[in-house]
């Protein structure tokens, strides 16, 4: 299954040790399918370089409410290299995406 048939990817950024990404479900698909496609499909993309404990079991979700809920969630997830020290301006970091940026 592809990932793009499960979700529209809205703010996203790869830190060393786990992920925070915001995204919208399509087609009344279920949050568990669209996660279990994306780890399964990274794990296996992985395991070709020797990498086989990738993901925890189970994630973290949060429901956007509204309009400053999904600008709040975007920003609190692009400022994470931020917060972490990893870099002193967003745009520094190579690995993020928003679609509101």
């Amino acid at each position: 299954m592809e990932v793009q048939k499960y979700l529209k990817s809205n703010a996203l950024i790869v830190m060393p040790n786990h992920i925070h990404w915001q995204f919208q479900l399509l087609n009344n698909n279920l949050l568990p399918q669209a996660i279990r496609c994306f780890k399964g499909r990274t794990a296996v993309v992985c395991r070709e370089f020797g990498i086989y404990k990738l993901w925890q079991k189970g994630y973290y979700d949060h429901l956007i409410r509204d309009e400053d809920d999904l600008v709040k969630s975007a920003r609190y997830i692009i400022a994470n290299s931020l917060r972490a020290g990893l870099v002193k301006n967003v745009a520094d970091y190579p690995y993020w995406d928003c679609v509101y940026v």
